[in-house]
């Protein structure tokens, strides 16, 4: 009926623009597999529309298939070599005398719409990224097919409480619910379809589970009926089951990172069918840190639909009587702890929800980078594009943000700076710093566009994409911490962190990298403060402190100095700051920011808003103009008070031992590490090995690098926080203007170094 097609279904030769196709790629190392096999470090698989995996890709109309994990990989072959699949055309051309019918040989570099009609359009070539495109909708979150997605769009509008938020004041007689479970209660909520340990990642889809997705919540038998309706299979959330013991009172299960047993903080869901003038209690029944924030006066978010439809209220700290112990059951596993506290819904029947942490999705993310590339100022030196894709297939954004330079002299001299945030997905504090730094960065104030001239910015926003997508508070999809898996040699396993790492290492090769900065949340410790690496080098002797003390000196009222610190353990080996370090980054941090509040100054005892986080995203830029000043007056001193904290340190630790030292003498020698205890407090979770699927790869590799898990020891702050004080009068002496006398200098704050029994 056709002979040409015919006779080219006889021939084994390959379609000729996919050969040319494979022949580029090998050109440029991208492919060196055969023809007829996918190659194994491809990060997508793509088949055609008769391979019953295939999928639709809801934002963009491409055909894509699902996204296997590196074991799949090595299982699953490219769909067909291209004899076979002639000879299945050929045998259903003699079975079916409507050729029409039939799907029509075509290549597998074009991507065709849903009708298979108009606009074919080539694939995106294997490992190689593009700018992000501002002409075409931004590819919608991928997510492990065993998760259930609900279709509505959940957003939130920013908004900053005109009054201080106090911490809640224990009153000693707070409430101790006994667990009863669903022994004597009902169950109201309970996912059904969550990856387990023992399970893992195998492939991904825009939306999740294939299907109808199911209505989970108790179905209300009439408008008497006060059950709230709970949901949390939405971008981030994070909710396993809620029991109901008591006509207003709830027993909830968060559910642990995907793939785990563990890492139980991280909670956001929505409740309906709310009642005005009830007093409801609830209770996080499987927590498993054994201490937080909670006993000493943070409350959880509460965010109410109708406030902020009629009122432009936002989220807001609320709660009372809240109590944080350890769980009374004991089934001989590790034990949990629970969270309780009573509320007041403002409204009847009213949409709220409730958050550890004020949330900060993939979503929102992709939206206000797409408004920065929409920008026709920002988008001249903000430059943005893919780093890599995540284990599901999502995207990593890297922005390079720099004024254009006039020579290629003045650009290669420019510095580097690099920051990222939410390598842990749970620690959405990371992206409202972040949020703060892009927000003046990216601004026309003339510090901002000063740090432009002088810096090179790598941001890396979002570095576990997945992770924030399915509401994992430590992990990635490998069920790992990716914070501990920076020396990696896996780079299908972990390939945010992998593609980081070099990335860093390219850009050190042709400049300086000034500073290294990790964005995180700590949940167990107040205020802002800094991890960082004691440098051994003494022409550098202390320098690696001056900008967390120049930090604190912008922004007294919520960094607190002396909560930082600077010891390398072992078992941070493998963390992103140490990594850094040990590449030749000695200003290389992680900077912690808690999900509480501030203990320090005009700000005391107060929770941290939104606003505040994003002012320490200023701060930051802030104090990166002190440190480069040209004058060198305030580095110096800083410097010297550094030194003389030190020697009173050194001095006490000696007296406290019983012993005499003289410091008028090489008192400088003395090693730090033998100063300064572990990172007490540090949200630090081990490291866990490698995923029981990848470790036969590991074992191949015989490689060093990977590190070695170590228990987190505890110290106890004995020091004082320093003295309240505002920020001093610091003269400022920007490039290219010319230096200021030295002029009186205002008393700093009084700053301890860490103390450590």
């Amino acid at each position: 009926m056709f002979p040409a097609l015919e006779t080219h279904l006889k021939q084994t030769i390959p379609d000729p623009y996919e050969d040319f196709m494979y022949r580029h790629l090998q050109y440029y190392g991208y492919f060196k597999a055969q023809r007829g096999s996918l190659p194994n470090s491809a990060t997508h698989q793509h088949v055609r529309k008769n391979n019953p995996q295939c999928l639709l890709n809801g934002s963009l109309g491409e055909k894509d298939d699902l996204i296997p994990d590196t074991l799949q990989k090595e299982k699953l072959l490219w769909p067909i070599s291209l004899s076979s699949a002639v000879h299945r055309q050929i045998e259903a051309i003699n079975r079916d005398s409507h050729m029409l019918s039939l799907p029509h040989l075509r290549s597998r570099q074009l991507l065709y719409d849903e009708l298979d009609e108009v606009n074919p359009r080539l694939r995106e070539p294997q490992e190689l990224f593009s700018i992000l495109s501002t002409k075409r909708p931004l590819q919608a979150p991928r997510w492990p097919i065993e998760c259930e997605v609900i279709k509505e769009n959940i957003h939130h509008i920013e908004w900053a409480p005109p009054q201080p938020e106090y911490f809640y004041q224990p009153k000693g007689n707070e409430k101790v619910p006994e667990i009863v479970g669903e022994k004597k209660g009902t169950v109201v909520y309970q996912l059904d379809s969550v990856p387990i340990e023992g399970s893992y990642f195998t492939s991904s889809r825009v939306g999740g589970k294939r299907g109808i997705v199911k209505e989970l919540a108790v179905t209300l038998q009439g408008p008497e009926d006060n059950t709230l309706l709970f949901e949390s299979r939405f971008e981030s959330g994070n909710l396993q089951k809620a029991v109901r013991v008591d006509t207003y009172e709830y027993e909830l299960t968060l559910r642990t990172d995907l793939y785990t047993n563990k890492h139980t903080q991280w909670f956001y869901f929505r409740v309906q069918n709310t009642r005005k003038d009830a007093t409801y209690r609830f209770t996080i029944v499987n927590l498993l840190k054994p201490k937080s924030l909670y006993t000493v006066g943070m409350k959880p978010l509460l965010y109410s639909q109708l406030d902020a439809n009629t009122r432009n209220i936002g989220w807001r700290r609320e709660g009372n009587e809240i109590k944080y112990y350890k769980n009374n059951t004991d089934d001989g596993q590790q034990p949990f702890y629970c969270l309780t506290w009573t509320i007041q819904f403002p409204y009847d029947q009213d949409t709220c929800f409730f958050a550890h942490f004020y949330p900060y999705t993939y979503t929102d993310l992709q939206c206000y980078l797409l408004s920065v590339a929409n920008n026709p100022i920002q988008s001249q030196f903000c430059k943005l594009q893919t780093l890599c894709r995540s284990l599901a297939g999502n995207t990593v954004y890297l922005l390079t943000i720099t004024n254009p330079s006039q020579t290629p002299q003045e650009a290669a001299a420019k510095k580097a700076v690099v920051l990222s945030a939410r390598v842990h997905p749970g620690e959405s504090n990371g992206s409202w710093v972040m949020k703060g730094f892009l927000d003046f960065i990216l601004s026309n104030s003339p510090d901002a566009q000063l740090l432009r001239d002088i810096f090179v910015f790598k941001v890396l926003p979002m570095l576990n994409p997945d992770g924030v997508i399915v509401g994992n508070y430590r992990c990635s999809l490998a069920g790992r911490d990716l914070n501990r898996h920076y020396k990696t040699i896996l780079k299908e396993s972990f390939p945010c962190i992998w593609y980081t790492r070099n990335m860093i290492k390219r850009l050190l090769e042709e400049r300086e990298v000034l500073l290294y900065c990790d964005f995180h949340g700590h949940s167990r410790k107040n205020n802002i403060f800094l991890y960082g690496c004691n440098n051994n080098n003494r022409k550098y002797w202390l320098h690696e402190r001056v900008f967390p003390l120049m930090l604190c000196k912008n922004a007294p009222d919520k960094f607190s100095f002396h909560s930082c610190n600077f010891k390398v353990q072992k078992c941070k080996e493998g963390t992103g700051r140490v990594v850094m370090w040990r590449m030749g980054i000695l200003n290389s941090y992680t900077m912690e920011s808690t999900f509480g509040g501030s203990t320090l100054g005009n700000k005391r005892d107060t929770h941290f808003t939104i606003e505040d986080l994003k002012s320490l995203g200023y701060h930051v830029c802030d104090t990166l103009l002190d440190f480069c000043d040209p004058d060198q007056m305030k580095f110096t001193q800083c410097l010297a008070e550094l030194k003389e904290l030190l020697r009173q340190e050194i001095h006490k630790k000696f007296h406290e031992l019983g012993q005499d030292v003289d410091l008028e003498g090489s008192w400088s020698d003395i090693s730090l590490s033998d100063i300064e205890s572990s990172t007490s407090g540090s949200d630090s979770s081990l490291s866990d090995g490698l995923p029981v699927h990848l470790a036969n790869i590991a074992d191949e590799n015989k490689k060093p690098g990977f590190t070695v898990s170590c228990s987190p020891k505890r110290t106890i702050n004995s020091s004082q926080e320093p003295a309240p004080g505002m920020k001093p009068n610091w003269p400022r002496s920007r490039y290219p203007a010319t230096k200021r006398g030295c002029a009186a200098m205002a008393a700093y704050p009084s700053l301890h170094i860490y103390t450590y029994p």
